[in-house]
């Protein structure tokens, strides 16, 4: 089979996903030149700079470490440490020939044994990992160049796994022998990427600098990369404005200072979806509370809220209203039939009469705990406070850190409605499953069935859209679940937040593909002015 053959076998990636111009792309006539800083900022500093057992750090992992493959605008695979890609027409064998003359960035050789290492480990150890690869029975080295997959049963979201920012391909010789779990410190940090890690200050600023041996010469254009970590939005604001940063991402100001930049000249503000990302965010009830097992209190909550103010009030506009578990942003599965419910204050107060809570002296009916993933702009959950106290649920916010949620969400279960974002990443066999499966109700295991949903056709349907190969059938059964998430309500779907990027109006190539400003910034450079 031929790459294009390949692709169309595989129903994630034989789907195309229409995208925006790609942001700080090249100018006609501007031709890329070496040299030159770019400083970039993050609003929290991650536990490790590769994404091999975590997925917090998409952001860095692509700098240092390359993937088998990256991606464009509309998920085709593009050559990387792979040259060439072959699969099976049943989808069980996977042979990848790899890229020759390849150096890890301490000068030992890059061979099949290190891409086999990486698969296993990725299996073992990454949170996605688990299930994206858990069909992978053997990763066999026939020759230091090639490596060949053989799986279990069909992964057809497998060959859009593979980029940097998810999947990196780590050198065997440094981790063997380290624990899977261990986010790795600047020992380990050596990849065959683009750039060198020269420093990690902590607390402060990463800096890289350009790898002299990189294989796709004359890249990359950058003399270096200085990472900096500031988790203040206002102090972010400053540095722009005072000539210290090039360029951030995920909102790196106050949504609302961004008509502020769209006017200053030495800056170029983005807002668009990125396919690998496939934001979304959603509000999980918890199933195990008494008063949210009545499918009309849910069904009262969605009611509740007006979407389309809540994008334009919390996210300034820079967001879409994305009512499907299955985001407006992973335009090959979303069902564009699935509507959000109506907001209709009255319809929630007659279901809440309905399910035996009248309104007590106070006005109020029912109290219940409301948490919100501390990476999401608390505002949101202002928002949906406030709205459920018009229809009388008292849904008191208990603010935590990221460590302190994760344990009372997913951990001890002391919760009765979270604010969650579970991103459906690049397939939704790998970024939805998780959420709904009854099998991935296991207490303590981050970001899986916090509702603690049950259905028996829910599994049915998720279970064959993971291993179904047919575009066309896998489409469907996705279209399916939807319907029957909407009809069960155990959660409901808000939004899908826009990628946010403030650039400087000279910087170029700085969001290469689909992986979005998590590209490897091989092709980034400065124009002269």
């Amino acid at each position: 089979m031929n790459r294009r053959q390949t692709l169309l076998s595989l129903a994630a990636g034989a789907a195309m996903i229409a995208l925006a111009p790609q942001a700080g792309a090249q100018a006609t006539g501007d031709a890329p030149r070496h040299g030159g800083t770019l400083r970039f900022v993050m609003k929290y500093e991650p536990p490790t700079l590769s994404s091999i057992n975590n997925t917090s750090t998409p952001l860095t992992s692509g700098k240092i470490f390359d993937g088998l493959v990256t991606y464009d605008f509309d998920l085709n695979p593009k050559a990387q440490l792979a040259t060439s890609w072959t699969v099976s027409p049943d989808g069980l064998r996977y042979v990848f020939k790899l890229r020759e003359g390849v150096t890890w960035h301490d000068g030992k050789p890059f061979t099949s044994a290190d891409a086999a290492f990486s698969i296993l480990r990725l299996k073992a150890g990454h949170p996605r990992g688990r299930a994206t690869f858990a069909n992978v029975e053997q990763a066999n080295t026939p020759d230091p160049l090639t490596l060949e997959l053989i799986l279990s049963k069909p992964a057809p979201f497998l060959m859009v796994a593979l980029g940097p920012s998810e999947s990196p391909i780590v050198p065997k010789h440094l981790y063997e022998g380290v624990d899977v779990a261990a986010p790795p410190g600047p020992p380990l940090l050596i990849g065959t990427g683009p750039f060198v890690l020269k420093e990690w200050n902590r607390g402060s600023h990463v800096v890289l600098e350009r790898n002299p041996n990189y294989w796709d010469k004359p890249k990359p254009y950058l003399d270096r990369v200085v990472i900096r970590f500031m988790p203040d939005a206002a102090a972010r604001a400053a540095a722009f404005e005072a000539g210290d940063l090039d360029l951030g991402s995920s909102a790196p100001v106050p949504l609302a200072d961004l008509p502020r930049f769209e006017k200053d000249a030495r800056f170029t503000v983005h807002r668009q979806d990125y396919a690998y990302s496939g934001a979304q965010h959603q509000i999980f009830f918890n199933l195990e509370t008494e008063v949210l097992k009545d499918r009309r209190v849910r069904e009262a909550v969605a009611h509740a809220l007006d979407l389309n103010r809540m994008v334009d009030t919390v996210f300034y506009g820079a967001a879409k209203v994305s009512p499907s578990p299955v985001s407006v942003a992973l335009t090959p599965f979303y069902d564009p039939a699935i509507k959000p419910r109506a907001f209709d204050t009255a319809r929630s107060e007659k279901l809440l009469d309905e399910a035996g809570l009248p309104k007590k002296a106070d006005g109020m009916r029912v109290q219940l705990r409301l948490l919100i993933n501390p990476f999401i702009d608390a505002r949101l959950a202002d928002f949906v406070r406030q709205s459920l106290r018009r229809v009388g649920i008292d849904a008191v916010i208990q603010p935590r850190e990221f460590a302190a949620y994760v344990k009372q969400v997913y951990g001890d279960r002391q919760f009765d409605m979270i604010i969650e974002s579970l991103s459906n990443v690049f397939d939704p066999t790998v970024g939805i499953q998780r959420g709904y499966w009854s099998k991935n109700f296991k207490p303590g295991l981050p970001f899986s069935n916090s509702a603690r949903y049950e259905s028996a056709e829910a599994d049915r349907l998720l279970e064959a859209a993971a291993v179904e190969m047919d575009g066309a059938k896998r489409k469907a059964l996705w279209r399916d679940f939807q319907h029957l998430i909407h009809k069960d309500i155990p959660s409901v779907d808000l939004l899908s937040p826009l990628e946010v990027v403030i650039a400087n109006k000279r910087l170029r190539n700085f969001a290469a593909g689909a992986e979005g400003v998590s590209s490897n910034w091989a092709d980034a450079y400065f124009t002269a002015q």
